[in-house]
């Protein structure tokens, strides 16, 4: 698939939808016996008929075993000790207690509505407004995926390894070792990312944090739209040059291995290696996403389920690139011009998500 076929995929998946919809998850942790909750109980049905995209759901501290644990990790984040119930949390922010529907109704319909209006939104330059609320979670991992996926780094990898694998003439040992290749980077990109977000939800999103993102955004996105005009001259996020040598080595190793198992094996250790050589080209869009993500209230298997559809995302661009070159035996190499673009593709989206978080916080957090 050429770069422009890619281009032009990335660029329908990120049309700005015509209208938001408003979406969210209210989770609202309660306990028996606490007369408060019981309140809340018979106000919430009225909000879920006004609000028909809102889905709520119900935390029973006596009854579900991971409640508590969440609830006290949500009120050390917020600064809110000791817990109280009812406690509503929705996109990261929190409000405790409630008193009657006169009194109270007003306040928790403002606290969702400012939770909704306040979801996550990334100004993505001419792609435009790139938002949960717009796409709806599942839809922006994917986006935010996909566009990760288009990273030079990782595609010189792989295309140089089709260049070689495409000499055996042997469609399906070029798609063991190729696809390989692609899970296990996969995997070890999950396995980062798994890390991002558990940073996040144990600090939480203070200004502090949010500053120091911005501040990675920029210097990433200044630098590949740098590499646009200048290509690698001065810093540039890169597979360095003394690393090839040993890369291609590796690669060319793998035509001269006649069992499978070792090849698998050796494409195994070189796309783990590959992975640590350009952690810096691709730092950045999983430490803003598992940012915007740990805002958004989920249990911890939700939390990794979402990771995996981001990865899904992330490899669907390598995954085709497999496919064609096994289906044609054939293969292209990535070239500069086509780098550049994907550089300045890249650095602008990282400026506009650092502009964000800097100006407007309010469309991330």
């Amino acid at each position: 698939m050429g770069f422009w076929p890619r281009l032009l995929l990335l660029l329908f998946i990120f049309i700005p939808a015509s209208k938001a919809t408003e979406t969210g998850v209210l989770q609202v942790y309660v306990r028996d016996g606490c007369p408060h909750c019981a309140e809340a109980k018979k106000y919430l049905p009225r909000i879920a008929a006004q609000r028909p995209h809102l889905k709520i759901v119900y935390r029973s501290l006596d009854q579900d075993s991971g409640a508590r644990g969440e609830l006290i990790s949500l009120s050390q984040r917020h600064g809110i000790w000791p817990p109280g119930v009812p406690t509503f949390a929705m996109h990261d922010k929190v409000l405790v207690g409630f008193n009657d529907a006169e009194t109270s109704g007003p306040v928790l319909l403002a606290f969702i509505d400012d939770a909704v209006s306040a979801n996550q939104a990334v100004r993505a330059g001419w792609l435009g407004d790139i938002s949960v609320e717009r796409l709806g979670l599942p839809l922006f991992t994917l986006a935010l995926g996909l566009l990760d996926g288009f990273n030079p780094c990782a595609m010189w990898v792989l295309l140089f390894l089709l260049s070689l694998l495409i000499r055996l003439q042997n469609r399906q040992r070029m798609a063991l070792v190729a696809g390989t290749f692609v899970l296990v980077s996969g995997a070890v990109y999950y396995a980062f990312m798994a890390a991002w977000l558990n940073v996040f939800l144990l600090m939480g999103m203070s200004n502090p944090v949010r500053w120091t993102l911005a501040g990675l955004a920029v210097v990433i996105g200044a630098v590949n739209v740098k590499d646009y005009f200048a290509f690698k001259q001065g810093v540039s996020f890169s597979i360095p040059e003394a690393a090839k040598p040993g890369l291609y080595a590796r690669m060319r190793q793998l035509l001269q291995t006649e069992a499978l198992a070792a090849s698998l094996i050796s494409v195994t250790v070189l796309a783990v290696l590959v992975n640590f050589i350009e952690l810096l080209c691709t730092a950045g869009l999983p430490a803003i996403y598992t940012a915007v993500l740990s805002q958004q209230g989920l249990s911890m298997p939700q939390y990794y389920a979402y990771l995996l559809l981001y990865i899904a995302g992330y490899i669907a661009d390598d995954s085709l690139m497999v496919a064609i070159a096994v289906a044609t035996l054939g293969s292209r190499k990535l070239t500069e011009q086509s780098g550049r673009w994907l550089k300045l593709l890249s650095g602008t989206v990282m400026l506009g998500l650092a502009a964000a978080m800097l100006l407007r916080p309010d469309w991330l957090m």
